[in-house]
């Protein structure tokens, strides 16, 4: 079983204005539980609380085997770094010592990383690391 967490650096709305749980969110309420037949969703409003941190989210999580995140590249756990040659910064692998491999659109200059390096577009193969890295 796998579970995703991901980070966003906006705000960011999942429910729609109108609906009844917006109301119920818009109306005060700290958390609103929305269910049906085919899936639940909890959202919890901070407020001017802090964000919780990445290890407060994975222990809301029920228990899986993987739980896979996107973003929070400054936390400690163990990372597969996504880089595209058109972006403005250096892959973070020359220098954090979390990322495990690499996946990029340009695999012929990231030779010399010690790392092993993956074509964005192989799945099977990122996916294939990533099983034997946790022991899956």
């Amino acid at each position: 079983t796998v579970s995703t967490l991901k980070h966003a650096h906006h705000a960011f709305d999942i429910d729609q204005p109108g609906r009844d749980s917006h109301r119920h969110r818009m109306a005060g309420a700290h958390q609103v539980v929305v269910g049906s037949e085919a899936r639940w969703a909890l959202m919890t409003e901070l407020r001017d609380a802090p964000e919780p941190g990445l290890d407060r989210l994975l222990a809301a999580l029920d228990p899986v085997d993987l739980a896979l995140v996107e973003g929070w590249k400054t936390a400690p756990h163990p990372k597969v770094e996504c880089w595209r040659a058109g972006t403005a910064q250096p892959p973070r692998a020359r220098t954090d010592r979390t990322v495990r491999a690499l996946a990029t659109d340009t695999t012929a200059a990231m030779t010399g990383l010690g790392l092993p390096v993956f074509e964005l577009s192989d799945t099977d193969a990122i996916a294939d690391f990533i099983a034997r890295e946790l022991r899956l």
